[in-house]
Parts: structure tokens; sequence; C-alpha cells
């Protein structure tokens, strides 16, 4: 108990809670996990290495809703990065321009504004962090789909069942080109490696060995950020969510979409949502609906 306690209090916090008028809190518990493009904590020679590149600032390679259920299976939710929805003071734009212009602050109201579901915390990890974290477990088990062979992400996987490393798992999280199904596919891959990753982190093999029990935990507790409001309950919440997709008590999908090329006048080719079923997703949400597989549209595929 002292491990896991002494890792959240050396967690970094952040403020992410937007101001003005939020929705009322509904049932059960929603929190936004974001993976972002920072560098931070990485040398020259991993940049170089992972095929991350230089560049700074700060947007979201991943947005994934956690929906913790009291009534049914608890939920995963990829919302795609270049989904074009209305930024609060900043008109419509992809949803990934919320995180670059305002943090995790306008990213929530921005996800609150168009799902309206309330929000009640962030985890956040940037490329060094994830890398660090599946290292620091002896790599994550994951079945390759296909071949993968991306220069842009730094990675040359064949297709099966394999222990990827922290080089090698990012890559895979972060490939699209080698992908048919672009960022769809990849936020699939993002959610199965996360649920791979929590189900490591929960082995005997990891908590049974005080040395690699605390050197896990606190490679989690300097991977991440977690926002001001976020309690260690919420945290456990986050990760049994995440380790229930391996074993069947979460379900995994995406917000259901109309079109992956949708046409607009200021931000290029952008994601645009099949309007109604989205709403009924975001209601059966906020109602704590029983669900008990994933929703009609939410495979990914375009509805329009």
């Amino acid at each position: 108990m002292w491990v896991p306690i002494h890792a959240w209090n050396s967690v970094t916090r952040i403020d992410a809670a937007p101001a003005g008028d939020r929705p009322a809190p509904g049932k059960g518990h929603n929190y936004l996990l974001v993976g972002s493009d920072s560098r931070d904590g990485l040398t020259a020679a991993q940049r170089k290495e992972y095929r991350t590149g230089g560049d700074v600032g700060q947007r979201t390679d991943s947005i994934i809703l956690v929906h913790t259920s009291s009534s049914g299976k608890s939920s995963l939710v990829s919302i795609p990065r270049d989904s074009y929805v209305p930024i609060p003071g900043h008109s419509s734009n992809k949803i990934n321009a919320a995180y670059s212009l305002g943090g995790a602050k306008l990213l929530v109201q921005t996800v609150e504004q168009v799902t309206d579901l309330r929000i009640d915390g962030v985890m956040e990890i940037g490329f060094g962090g994830f890398a660090g974290l599946v290292d620091s477990v002896g790599g994550v088990w994951i079945c390759v789909p296909f071949d993968m062979n991306d220069k842009d992400a730094g990675i040359n996987l064949k297709k099966g069942c394999q222990t990827l490393d922290g080089k090698n798992a990012l890559g895979y999280v972060r490939a699209r080109h080698s992908d048919p199904r672009g960022d769809i596919g990849r936020a699939a891959r993002q959610r199965q490696f996360l649920a791979a990753l929590m189900k490591k982190v929960a082995t005997p093999s990891t908590v049974l060995i005080p040395t690699r029990y605390y050197h896990t935990m606190m490679s989690i507790a300097s991977a991440v950020r977690v926002s001001d409001d976020m309690s260690i309950s919420d945290a456990v919440r986050v990760m049994k969510t995440l380790r229930g997709t391996s074993s069947g008590n979460t379900l995994s999908f995406t917000v259901p979409l109309s079109t992956w090329n949708y046409p607009t006048a200021n931000a290029g080719s952008a994601v645009k949502w099949d309007t109604e079923l989205a709403k009924q997703l975001f209601r059966d949400l906020r109602e704590d609906k029983a669900l008990t597989a994933p929703p009609k549209g939410t495979d990914g595929q375009p509805t329009g």
C-alpha cells in the first residue's frame, strides 16, 4: 500500500478544470487520457532513435475518453485528433488544436461542450515517459496485426505476437502511415496497447518483486501528469478500466464517424462525427446505461 501512495504523492499536477458553466456530474465517472507529443525527458540521441523529431510545443497524439461504469461494462472511447468540433473562443477546428491553443484546460472545456459529459480528471503522458514506462516493466507482449515498416515512427515490425520494448512500443502506438486505416487504426492500437500495459503492470512478476514493483510505480509516477481534481481512487478506476479491456470487462471503440475526409475552410481535411449516433452514445454514457457491446457506428467505419 505504501508504494502506490508514495508514487502518487510524487506525480506532477496540472490545472485542467475550465472556468464557467460545466455539465452536471452524471452517473459513473469520466476521465480523459491524453498522449502528447512532448519530447521532455528525451535526450538528443533518444529523439533520433525514437524518430520523434525535434518539434517543440504541445499536440495530442491520442485522446481517449475513459468511462467507468457502475451499471455495466466500462468503456474506452477514442476521439480522433482530427475531429472537427467547436473550440470555445476559437471557432471550429480539429480537436487537437484545443490542446495546442490552451492545453488540458481548453481540451477539457471542448470535450465537455461537445459531449455534455462532466470530465472528472485528466492524465497526460509524453513520448519519453511512455517509452520509459514500457522499459520499466521489461516490455509488453503485443500481437501486431500486420507487418509495419514505418520510417516516420522508427519501426519495422512483423505480423505476430511479440514483446515490444519502449522504442518499438512508442513507434507502434504512433504509427499511422503503415496502417490502412490511418488515425482510426492507430487509435485502436493505442487502446490495445494500454490494456496490455496495465495487464503487465498488475502481473505477479511485477507486483511480487519489491524492487521491480517500486521501480514500476515510480516510473508511472514520473511518466504521467494528472489534473488537480484527481485522487488516487480516480487513478485506480482508470487503471482498472484500462486493464479490463484484456478481460472483456471494458468495451473499446471509437466515436461514431460520418466521414474521415470532411472538407473545412480553415483546417483542411478533417474527421466528422455522426451527429445523431454520437449524441446517443454520450447520452448513454451520461446516464451510465448498462452497455454490453460497442454501440452502433463505433467500429471506426464511416456511416456517411
